[in-house]
């Protein structure tokens, strides 16, 4: 079977930005930044970013396009089929099956509320029944259940289409969409709530070191980390797609650079309504689905900004739900030789299925004697399981088989292969072997076995 590529360099990159800029971007950024003090944080996540977050993503997607071939198969192809190092390639498939079975849950909650800005729900409501909302939504398994199946319904058909008809057309379409609505956003904040964009400013860039704790450092090497959808195959898999004949290295300075725009511009697109209605930035979760709602109430046009975050946020869920398919999908094509259409179908119905005791966590779940035995839902215990464990762990395998285990000729060969940059291997290698220090590091926080 002749493997797919993409169309053009540009197609790949927004894909690829596409699989990094998500729910984390948009909901998880602003609110970590808030409750870690703001412009010190930042700086410290930008060089995380640069130390620890580029290198493994110019690394996954080395050996996607070195195998030219699926996370499994990859590691087959590059190691031998007896080598143990395949289990990481087992990794990617279940990390991609695991999150995107919850992930469509919180998508499935973005597309209920662009149906209650369009409905104008919160009209002549308090505060206290718009913040409720939510607590009803959580809690209501069918409309979970509801919102877990069109999103991943919407998430198929893409991926049905393949990797050019598919991905990369909708990934050409929808990306530019995300940043104007972004970029919309934050000049409707800089017009309509000048003092509170002043004060989200300053939040964000003046660095505090009293507001900054240990924790907060780890929280931010962490994010860096976690926002770039590396450990899970994505970008392994999409970098399976690349020709020869581009430059990794400027693709993912791209990517990176994408995403961690957008994460500041989120974080300027959603401080000013917070700062400049007396709310406080550091509210968790809640901050995009309760805290939101209510200002966007108080708001001139609030009902059309409303809806454009929320279908905003739903973009951004849905441009990474994409890739998280694709890895499992590609696994069926590659090592099973299904085609595409058998490949989805049954990639989308086992992520239907596995997704059911998350999408019903909120209301006492399925499982209650999963959460008296493990003092967690289903939903947060995957939550728990990929954001501490899988992923962790998967970025710092890649790591440490990128830089210690594959042969140098062909790693060397690989960066240099189309690239401008091929004179800076040396110090791309250094930090790559590096980096799983800094991930151990993470590993052991998030678990519990490094206090601070």
């Amino acid at each position: 079977m002749m493997r797919a590529h993409w169309g053009t360099r540009l197609g790949f990159i927004l894909a690829a930005a596409g699989s990094a800029i998500g729910l984390g971007n948009i909901w998880k950024f602003p609110y970590i930044t808030g409750e870690n003090g703001g412009g010190l944080f930042v700086l410290i996540y930008l060089g995380c970013v640069a130390v620890v977050g580029l290198p493994i993503m110019i690394a996954e997607i080395l050996i996607g396009r070195a195998a030219q071939s699926s996370p499994v198969s990859a590691y087959k192809r590059l190691s031998g089929e007896d080598s143990p190092w395949q289990a990481l390639g087992w990794l990617g498939v279940v990390c991609a099956f695991v999150i995107l079975s919850y992930y469509s849950v919180v998508a499935g909650w973005s597309l209920n509320y662009i149906i209650l800005s369009l409905v104008d729900t919160t009209h002549g409501k308090t505060p206290d029944q718009i913040g409720g909302i939510f607590d009803t939504l959580y809690k209501s398994g069918s409309a979970n259940l509801l919102w877990h199946f069109v999103f991943l319904s919407l998430t198929v058909g893409i991926v049905y289409g393949g990797v050019q008809r598919g991905i990369e057309k909708a990934c050409r379409v929808l990306m530019p969409m995300l940043f104007v609505m972004v970029g919309a956003l934050v000049v409707y904040c800089l017009i309509e709530t000048p003092s509170g964009f002043a004060k989200a400013f300053g939040f964000i860039l003046e660095p505090d070191r009293e507001k900054l704790t240990p924790r907060g450092v780890l929280e931010a090497l962490g994010h860096s980390f976690f926002t770039l959808s590396l450990g899970m195959g994505a970008m392994l898999t999409y970098g399976s797609y690349m020709s020869k004949e581009d430059d990794i290295t400027r693709s993912s300075l791209w990517i990176v650079g994408l995403d961690t725009l957008i994460s500041m511009l989120a974080c300027f697109m959603i401080f000013p309504f917070v700062l400049g209605h007396g709310q406080v930035p550091a509210q968790g979760p809640g901050l995009v689905f309760k805290t939101l709602p209510i200002i966007f109430s108080t708001l001139p046009a609030g009902l059309l900004v409303s809806l454009v975050f929320f279908v905003l946020l739903a973009l951004a869920a849905l441009t990474s739900a994409i890739s998280l398919l694709e890895v499992s999908t590609s696994y069926f094509i590659d090592e099973h030789e299904w085609e595409r259409p058998k490949a989805v179908l049954v990639t989308g119905v086992i992520t239907l299925v596995l997704g059911v005791p998350s999408a019903l966590a909120g209301g006492g779940g399925m499982l209650p004697e999963w959460e008296a035995m493990f003092g967690m839902n289903f939903f947060d215990t995957f939550d728990y399981l990929a954001s501490n464990w899988l992923l962790t762990f998967g970025g710092f395998a890649t790591a440490i088989y990128a830089g210690w285990f594959l042969p140098d000729r062909l790693r060397r060969e690989e960066f240099a292969s189309g690239s401008r940059f091929g004179k800076l291997y040396p110090v791309w290698l250094w930090t790559l072997r590096v980096s799983p220090v800094a991930i151990l590091v993470v590993l052991l926080y998030k678990v519990g076995l490094l206090k601070v």
